[in-house]
C-alpha cells in the first residue's frame, strides 16, 4: 500500500531527501506523496524511510492504494529498471 501525508505535516522536509524513490514532493501547503512511486521502501529498505524520520507522525497509509509487498516489490523494480 502506498503511503500519504496527512494535514498534520510541517513541511519539514525531513521526509523528502531519505525516499529511495523520489516520491515525494513539496506541496502547498504541506508534501505530497505520489502513489505511483511510493513502495514503501519495499526493494530498499526494511521499512518506510519516511516515516521513521517524520517528526510530526503524518505518514499513513492511502487507502486507495491496496498493494502487496509483491506488487510493491514489482514496482520498485520497474523504477529501478
Amino acid at each position: 500500500m502506498a503511503l500519504m501525508i496527512n494535514d498534520n505535516c510541517t513541511a519539514c522536509d525531513a521526509c523528502k531527501p531519505v525516499c529511495p524513490n523520489e516520491a515525494i514532493a513539496v506541496g502547498d501547503p504541506i508534501y505530497t506523496i505520489d502513489a505511483l512511486r511510493c513502495t514503501e521502501c519495499v526493494g530498499a529498505e526494511d521499512e518506510p524511510q519516511c516515516k521513521l524520520v517524520c517528526p510530526a507522525d503524518c505518514i499513513v497509509p492511502n487507502p486507495d492504494f491496496d498493494e502487496s509487498p509483491d506488487q510493491l516489490r514489482e514496482k520498485y523494480d520497474s523504477l529501478h529498471g
